[in-house]
């Protein structure tokens, strides 16, 4: 990875269940000061709290430019309204909306509908796969002049610009088209955590940012290159592809000094919530540039143990140092998310095929 590679820096701004929207935007205003690409939101159907997609959306007329990606479960929903509602925080966020499509694995998900019984992983990702599938078609099935508001003729849509997707997957078939035009984007960024094999195909396949977890920058430049080349033999181009590792940040401490005959660079540990890393702002800022630096990966999606105290380290202490040394940018050079990860607007498929549907 050449060293110019722009560095991509996100957050996670859940941390313990609030019930004030507030205190999510003034997170997002934090963020958003230091430039970063997006902000993400936690959620499932087991986590008290409210609804990340309706937080985003609260939070999105209070920002301006920082992206916006909610966790959300494509088990036991339904893909059509999973693609209205991202579609929906696009449109309100003004291109800045993005998913982590994530999966229900347990049981006590699956009583909470009492539709289906709990599934292996490996059908679930599969079924993951399908819902990003249909609702990338689905954010298509509008092409971007479709709307046409012609009051002298009272048309609002030009219905030759609408297409049914007729999608027959092994869970479900959508037909469409959507009830949401094309989003600003086109397509919403998608984002997948590849913890895992099955989901690791998912992310391949399917998603523009897959966050990885590695404690070795030797371990996630083996798995980014995985990634690059299973995306590749999707017909796909691994540039297309962002990957950020995946760290839980715990900045409490001051700066460690280095152990007399052990390696100086600061380090990340493992543990049942994968890397984590505990020091201070400094360091923190050392091990971004330097995993950056030799190719490891394309940026950092860190996740603050305490989001009012560690978020406000990140910001002031390891991006201000990483933006002095121009490592990451002072500013937002475009308005959309997928500018900021510099990711094209991908083509209407519908369109593309001269409006066949």
């Amino acid at each position: 990875m050449p060293a110019t590679r722009p560095l991509h820096l996100a957050a996670e701004i859940g941390g313990p269940p609030r019930y004030d929207a507030a205190d999510y935007v003034a997170l997002a205003r934090l963020a958003e000061r230091g430039a970063l690409d997006f902000v993400t939101l936690q959620d499932s159907f087991t986590r008290p709290g409210l609804d990340a997609l309706a937080v985003l959306a609260r939070v999105a007329p209070a920002t301006e430019r920082i992206g916006l990606v909610a966790t959300v479960t494509t088990t036991h929903t339904e893909p059509f309204h999973v693609s209205s509602a991202v579609a929906t925080l696009d449109w309100v966020s003004r291109g800045r909306a993005g998913w982590v499509v994530d999966v229900s694995t347990t049981p006590a998900q699956a009583r909470l509908f009492g539709r289906r019984h709990a599934a292996p992983p490996e059908a679930l990702w599969r079924e993951a796969g399908e819902v990003a599938e249909v609702a990338a078609r689905l954010w298509d099935s509008w092409e971007d002049d479709a709307e046409i508001r012609d009051t002298s003729t009272g048309r609002f849509v030009d219905r030759d610009k609408l297409h049914h997707v007729d999608f027959e997957g092994g869970m479900f078939t959508v037909r469409g088209p959507a009830i949401v035009p094309r989003p600003p984007q086109g397509h919403p960024v998608t984002v997948v955590d590849a913890a895992g094999e099955h989901s690791e195909e998912t992310a391949a396949r399917h998603a523009d940012v897959v966050l990885i977890r590695a404690t070795r920058p030797e371990e996630a430049a083996a798995i980014r290159e995985r990634l690059r080349a299973r995306a590749a033999a999707h017909g796909r181009r691994p540039d297309a592809l962002r990957v950020l590792a995946a760290l839980t940040v715990n900045l409490g401490d001051g700066e460690r000094p280095a152990e007399p005959g052990l390696e100086s660079a600061p380090r990340t540990t493992g543990g049942a919530g994968g890397p984590y890393y505990r020091g201070g702002p400094v360091d923190l800022a050392e091990l971004i540039a330097g995993w950056h630096r030799g190719g490891a990966v394309d940026g950092f999606h860190v996740a603050p143990e305490e989001p009012a105290r560690d978020l406000e380290r990140v910001v002031n202490g390891t991006v201000a140092l990483l933006q002095h040394r121009s490592r990451f940018r002072t500013f937002y050079p475009g308005g959309t998310l997928r500018e900021h990860l510099g990711l094209t607007r991908p083509a209407n498929r519908y369109a593309h095929a001269g409006g066949a549907s």
